[in-house]
């Protein structure tokens, strides 16, 4: 049995993997899905002094109170950072790193760095009233959906769970300087279906840190799969446990 740990992205919560959730547990494996400091129900502790940082210690202290060890970290969007500095602190009790249309960092890069487009929401941010919170992208084209999501049901449901963000999220490095996170497996997944112009993710490289060769899978949907496509991203998570 290994223990599946789902990471949301920005503006979101734990609750969008429930379509996923009981998918893996049927299977025998363990899964949590918390939802980070900021946002949903803890929408009330988000301040400029949430970020990245805050972030990780909610995932290391999840893993180390609850003595978590083969666990196969999905870390969604945003929380690719997250779970790359979290397999920093703890490399030997994560069994796989799972990218799943995240952002992919390298030692000491913030969101900015890995995607340049939300320089343009980190300036928006400090220029606000608040100068410092960042709201959900609502207001995106509609072809693309919320977060890719089209369904009417689905995005009313998407949009009750979406909370502000800080700004400091996307300012705050990664820390990847320890060589043992080098070993740990990694598996990318690429949402490729309404992809919005403009974005663009880093090639992945053929070779994984740890010398294998690179595991890219794709789904064709858009960016919350585990809304769109919960079914068919299971059956992708389930062939690493």
């Amino acid at each position: 049995m290994s223990t599946y740990l789902l990471v949301h992205g920005a503006w979101h919560t734990g609750e969008c993997w429930e379509r996923v959730v009981p998918l893996l547990a049927t299977a025998g494996h363990r899964v949590i899905a918390p939802t980070l400091t900021g946002y949903g129900d803890t929408a009330h502790l988000l301040g400029p002094e949430v970020g990245l940082d805050t972030h990780v210690d909610d995932i290391v202290g999840l893993i180390t109170e609850e003595d978590l060890t083969d666990v196969v970290l999905v870390g969604h969007s945003y929380a690719g950072l997250v779970i790359s500095s979290t397999a920093n602190q703890l490399p030997d009790r994560i069994a796989q790193l799972v990218y799943l249309d995240a952002m992919v960092p390298e030692d000491g890069e913030t969101a900015a760095d890995v995607m340049p487009f939300t320089q343009a929401m980190i300036d928006q941010a400090l220029a606000s009233e608040s100068g410092w919170r960042n709201p959900p992208l609502v207001g995106m084209d509609p072809s693309w959906g919320l977060f890719g999501v089209t369904d009417p049901a689905d995005v009313a449901w998407l949009r009750s769970m979406m909370s502000d963000q800080s700004v400091r999220c996307l300012q705050q490095p990664v820390r990847l300087d320890n060589p043992a996170v080098n070993a740990i497996p990694r598996t990318h997944i690429h949402c490729v279906a309404n992809v919005p112009p403009g974005m663009t993710r880093r090639p992945v490289p053929a070779i994984q840190p740890n010398g294998s060769p690179a595991q890219v899978w794709e789904l064709e949907t858009g960016h919350d799969c585990m809304i769109t496509m919960p079914g068919e991203l299971a059956e992708l998570l389930l062939k690493l446990g």
